[in-house]
Parts: C-alpha cells; structure tokens; sequence
C-alpha cells in the first residue's frame, strides 16, 4: 500500500509576492506538489506561475491538474513541459486531459467537440509526447496531428519525461489512463460540462468502485504501479461534520451519511479526517490526496503524510 501524499490546487494569488509565499509555505508545510488547473476565467494560465513557483523552493513538485489537450498542440506542450522539467531538476508531474468544462469553450470559441473524438485526440497526443521525450525525434500521423521530424528540446531532465497524470470518470478515458498514465486522478463522470447536480450524483462511493474496477482491469499487470489520485471537492474542517453533510446531501440526492462517505468529501476533525482517508485508501487505493484549503489542512497533511 502506498503511503499518502497531498498535493495543494490553487486558482491565483493576489500579486508575485504572495504567489512565491503560497508555494514556499506549500513546502514547508509537507505538500507533495502544488497544482493550478487549466481554466480559463479567474485561474491563472498554469505553466508560468508553475515555472516561479519551482523556482522559489527546492523540493515542491509542480503541475497542471490537468492541462486541456485542446488548447495546445502537443509540440507546443511537450516542449514547454521539457523546459520546465530541466529548469526544476526533475519536480513536473504533467497532467493531460481531454477536456471538459464547456464555459472554456464557450469563453475561447475553441470547438467542443464530441467527447469520443477529444479522447480520441487526446490519446494522440500521448503518442506524440511520447515519441518527442524519449526518441531523438518524432514522427507521427494521426487523423488529429501529423508530425514529421519533431525534436524537442531540451531533453527532459526525467528519463522519457515527466509522469503523467491523466484524470477522468469515464470507462474510456480511465482505461486510456491505465495504459499511459503514472498518476490516475479518478474524478466524477464530468460529461455534461458542467460541475453541478449531474455529476455531483456520479461521485457517490459506488461508482468509485465500479471506475476502479475499470482501471484494474484495463492496467492489467501495471496496476500495481500506478498510483491512484482523487481531488477533493468538498472540503471543511469541523466539529460539526453530520450538519455539514446535512447541507449539501440534497445537492447529491444522498442522506448526510451518504455524502460524508464520498470519497471526494472531506469533513470533519482531523481525526475524522484521517479516519475516513485510511479507510478509502484501503476501499479504493487512493494515496494521492489533492486538496485546496492550505492552512486548513496543514495538519491533516503532517500527521499522515510519508505513512
């Protein structure tokens, strides 16, 4: 069984300064790495601010949780990533994704396509970035991409590059994951657009069961060595934990002990807290914990960090 470790998400920061402290305190407080995610509107744009806050600590790994396939050629994303695995001596967990908040597209007029066929670019890309970080060149020719002697430098300083973290709540998407991916980030089914009611009903306890099930089967004899990630969203440190599952099992159409046992609810005391993260580590082998209250947190994160 893996031992846990957190990662931060953070959207912004008021100016530089306060973003070198969040990611300086980040570290000393015992986070494994700190993500921003992909998004447009009031998030930073990731691979800038990931590159400052490499540069102010000496430990902290840095990622997009995930980077939109999308928005990027993967030549493009591929170098950038290269780049920045040097620049840090080795600390970029690169998150890829196939895309999902239609707002994004909507703000952008970047096409949504259809999910299967941003999968299916997706799944491209990964043998682009493939071939660039491991290969003296690549070449590639997809229905989506054509590559012809791409070369990427500089060459990442991890051997075949950064791991990769692919995120996903979908059959397809999860078993492209168990193929390709370090990291899993195992979500809610997140197809509709939207992070409402829909897919706030696809993250009851259940289904985590049946998305695992899905990677194992898919990893085959990899599954062993791939570590299972889940990004909270419901987060809050209390006394009173059952009157903040009360408040939002509507949301969910569960009763309060239902929600607390979602695996992407957090609530309760510390101990509470890490009570339920044994628990879903041993149910559904999730180590990777993600989370977005920094201070907050800080002691759930020392006391079960590194065990």
């Amino acid at each position: 069984m893996r031992p846990f470790r957190f990662g931060i998400q953070l959207r912004n920061a008021p100016d530089g300064k306060s973003w070198r402290e969040a990611a300086r305190k980040a570290e000393a407080l015992g986070y494994s790495t700190l993500f921003l995610p992909d998004h447009f509107g009031d998030a930073w744009s990731p691979t800038v601010p990931l590159a400052v806050a490499a540069e102010v600590t000496t430990t902290l790994k840095v990622g997009a949780l995930v980077y939109d396939n999308d928005y990027r050629h993967p030549l493009v994303l591929a170098r950038d990533m290269a780049a920045l695995d040097v620049l840090s001596e080795g600390r970029v967990e690169f998150g890829i994704g196939a895309g999902w908040m239609s707002s994004d597209y909507e703000q952008s007029g970047i096409a949504l396509d259809s999910p299967g066929v941003r999968i299916e670019r997706m799944r491209e890309a990964l043998e682009v970035f493939r071939q660039l970080w491991s290969q003296e060149s690549a070449t590639f020719r997809g229905k989506h991409y054509q590559v012809e002697g791409a070369i990427c430098r500089p060459v990442p300083f991890t051997r075949g590059g950064p791991p990769i973290i692919i995120g996903g709540g979908g059959k397809k998407v999860l078993g492209i994951a168990a193929t390709h991916a370090s990291i899993i980030g195992v979500n809610p089914e997140l197809s509709s657009g939207v992070a409402g009611v829909e897919a706030a009903r696809t993250a009851v306890a259940d289904r985590y069961d049946e998305r695992i099930g899905w990677i194992r089967d898919a990893a085959g004899d990899r599954f062993d060595d791939i570590e299972l990630q889940i990004l909270c969203r419901f987060e809050q440190v209390t006394d009173d934990r059952l009157g903040f599952a009360t408040s939002i099992a509507p949301m969910f159409d569960l009763t309060p002990e239902g929600a607390l046992a979602m695996p992407i609810a957090l609530v309760g005391t510390i101990d509470q807290m890490c009570d339920d993260l044994i628990a879903r580590r041993e149910r559904f082998g999730f180590s990777y914990i993600v989370v977005h209250e920094l201070d907050a947190l800080a002691p759930l994160v020392a006391r079960l960090a590194g065990t």
